[in-house]
């Protein structure tokens, strides 16, 4: 169902048949019950008649104003290697969504040296960035307040990145990104549950800057659209560049070569730019998709080992936040294909967005 309700996301109007444009009709209906309470929320804020938390530390926040894979956590990435390159003590505050560590109280993910508990464990995004950005803390809580205290009190960082926070108004920051993709981008333009909007576009208003992520090799369509929304919204706006840079097996590290046949399979929110970055170097013959943030186990193991022998593929390519969960199930056990991820590497004018 949340497969269904999330590809209706970003159907156009005149590609729906009968029976989804009535699911998206009754869908806006239940909308309103989200939107009144969201927007009532917002006005409290910008009146000030809601207070917001203020660190000492230099915040920095990461989000989106729609559901789904924009491409948070890669630009999160690049924003704490940034300050960390200015030797910075930085410190990265995330949900933890989908873990099995309580968030009720703040975890220590990373001590700076890398992940202290696996992707089962601790969740996806904040292994992926706890391995990816050494030297960075990592803390995930549902409070960002009760993190920020938490690691404020501990390590005392010098900036705190809040990863996936637009719609946290709770705590103030001192630079507010707002990151759009540029091929999906605001979808069907309608609120949850009808559309992919958390919350009214007007909003935008709040970020210093806004970030166009694109996942395509040609940028052309990403730069009209950063015109479009900085005349729009009147914000600073970026481009983000994300491509491939290379598929190593999540076992060995082996490089996958170059027109390999593949099958690939992904839990992430929106994976149409992952299959096309596949199909550039590869033979993608088959997919699957699991719900967004899924957590493997051996049954989904078995299920994707038996659709790929079904094709006859021995490769199968998976995003490296998939890896990092896929890893601890499929420790130690023989297996009868070959697991990869794709590698992403992003290129943006970081300084220019963040520098201080």
């Amino acid at each position: 169902m949340k497969l269904f309700i999330s590809k209706l996301h970003y159907k156009k109007k005149n590609e729906l048949n009968l029976y989804e444009k009535s699911a998206v009709m009754f869908l806006r209906v239940i909308g309103v019950f989200y939107g009144i309470p969201v927007f009532i929320r917002n006005k409290l804020y910008d009146k000030k008649l809601l207070p917001a938390y203020n660190s000492k530390s230099f915040v920095v926040s990461v989000g989106n104003i729609t559901t789904g894979g924009v491409g948070k956590t890669p630009l999160t990435l690049e924003i704490a290697k940034y300050y960390l390159s200015l030797n910075k003590k930085v410190a990265i505050i995330s949900r933890g969504y989908g873990a099995k560590l309580s968030n009720k109280k703040p975890n220590l993910i990373s001590d700076r040296s890398g992940a202290l508990y696996t992707a089962d464990i601790a969740g996806d995004e904040p292994v992926w960035l706890a391995d990816n950005a050494k030297g960075a803390y990592v803390v995930t809580c549902a409070s960002r307040i009760k993190a920020e205290k938490f690691i404020k009190e501990k390590y005392n960082p010098d900036i705190i990145i809040l990863d996936d926070a637009f719609q946290h108004r709770k705590m103030k920051r001192d630079l507010d990104i707002m990151a759009v993709d540029a091929n999906n981008k605001f979808g069907n333009g309608y609120m949850l549950p009808a559309g992919p909007l958390r919350e009214d576009l007007n909003n935008i208003k709040r970020a210093d800057k806004v970030i166009v992520v694109n996942k395509d090799f040609d940028s052309k369509n990403a730069l009209k659209y950063c015109d479009y929304l900085k005349k729009r919204f009147k914000k600073p706006t970026y481009l983000c560049k994300i491509v491939p840079d290379c598929t190593y097996n999540i076992i060995t590290n082996e490089i996958l070569p170059k027109d390999t046949r593949i099958m690939a399979f992904s839990a992430i929110g929106q994976p149409t730019g992952f299959y096309k970055f596949l199909k550039n170097d590869y033979k993608l013959t088959a997919v699957l998709e699991f719900d967004d943030h899924h957590i493997y186990e051996r049954d989904d193991v078995s299920k994707i080992i038996h659709y790929a022998q079904e094709e006859n593929i021995t490769h199968i390519v998976t995003t490296e936040k998939d890896a990092v969960k896929l890893k601890t199930v499929i420790k130690d056990v023989e297996l009868p294909v070959k697991f990869y991820a794709l590698k992403l590497k992003a290129y943006i004018d970081i300084k220019e967005v963040c520098g201080i």
